[in-house]
């Protein structure tokens, strides 16, 4: 048996390996080596978007479906099921516990992340739904429609705020708000972006350069700065305070399809027909990396929270899972 001062000894003993592992630093996330592909769906995976935690993957695809993958397995974690069409974008809401997604089926589902159930079911469009994006304070959410119109949801009612309706005939592709949720952006088929004034729902500017469809837009982080994704495969830069397009991104060789910005704003990444990703330095306009491995058209790229990693999602019907600075590595 321990005498008092030996028991103390030995607790104090405890307490203090208890005290090391509590002050260790936390195991970093672990996945499997990358880049990894993600398969189930059977067809194309039209959006992906990253959870705001970084550990788990949405991706909408053709088939109906959504499914949650967890990064650190490659593993599914959930399918959600409620659309009867394809489902075209994804977006997780800024506290990432609702997911938007927009369909074919002319509907906008919000779905319950933690129980992988339909929260919300929001109609109005006539026409499919291409694009959700959700405000950053998570109290709006944006879509845009083949109908030629923008629709802005009051995410707690369910109940549409406003229907912005500039684009005449011509479809809405994508929508993207700004960093202070001011303003909203949308690429169309009429090959122009449109900047409308949340607030008031009037349209503040139109962005004219491309020669075909704009099919993606994205803002930098800190809001100075657009990038617009065309099918007359390139991107472009505007600089928001002139409207002026400061750069035009070449080096694809088919239809660019969406655009995603790095959380440093430092690296611009892009999808496009040509079967290939690719990472461009903002500063400078040029091409750091060219990522190789999908089989068909890449339509959505996301950057994960971290920057470390790119998910990208394809007609070839998977996802794959990039390693950021090991593909800028081997382009140098």
């Amino acid at each position: 048996m321990l005498s008092r001062s030996g028991a103390v000894l030995s607790l104090l003993a405890c307490l203090a390996v208890a005290a090391g592992a509590l002050s260790a630093p936390a195991p970093p996330l672990r996945h499997p080596p990358l880049p990894y592909t993600f398969k189930g769906h059977a067809q194309t995976v039209a959006s992906v978007a990253f959870h705001p935690n970084g550990r788990t993957i949405a991706s909408g695809s053709f088939d109906g479906t959504i499914k949650l993958w967890d990064v650190r397995t490659g593993k599914e974690r959930a399918t959600l099921k409620g659309h009867t069409g394809g489902v075209i974008s994804v977006a997780y809401s800024p506290d990432g516990k609702t997911l938007a997604s927009g369909s074919e089926d002319k509907t906008i589902k919000l779905w319950d992340v933690r129980t992988g159930k339909e929260r919300a079911s929001l109609m109005g469009h006539k026409l499919w739904v291409s694009s959700v994006a959700y405000s950053p304070d998570g109290e709006t959410l944006a879509s845009g429609s083949g109908d030629a119109t923008i629709k802005l949801w009051n995410v707690q009612t369910g109940k549409e705020r406003a229907s912005l309706e500039g684009n005449k005939k011509w479809w809405v592709t994508s929508v993207a708000f700004s960093p202070d949720g001011k303003t909203l952006a949308s690429g169309s088929s009429d090959r122009t972006i449109k900047l409308w004034d949340v607030q008031t729902g009037k349209e503040k500017a139109t962005l004219k350069g491309h020669k075909g469809w704009v099919k993606s837009v994205a803002y930098s982080p800190d809001g100075k700065t657009l990038a617009s994704a065309s099918r007359d495969d390139t991107i472009k830069l505007w600089d928001l305070h002139t409207g002026k397009a400061r750069a035009t991104l070449k080096g694809h060789t088919d239809d660019v399809y969406s655009v995603s910005y790095s959380p440093d704003g430092k690296a611009l990444a892009s999808g496009s027909l040509d079967y290939t990703m690719k990472l461009w330095d903002v500063q400078t306009g040029k091409s750091r990396a060219s990522l190789k491995g999908h089989t068909l058209v890449v339509l959505s790229v996301a950057f994960s929270p971290d920057g470390m990693a790119l998910a990208s999602g394809s007609a070839d019907n998977t996802i794959k899972l990039w390693d950021v600075p090991a593909a800028k590595k081997a382009e140098k």
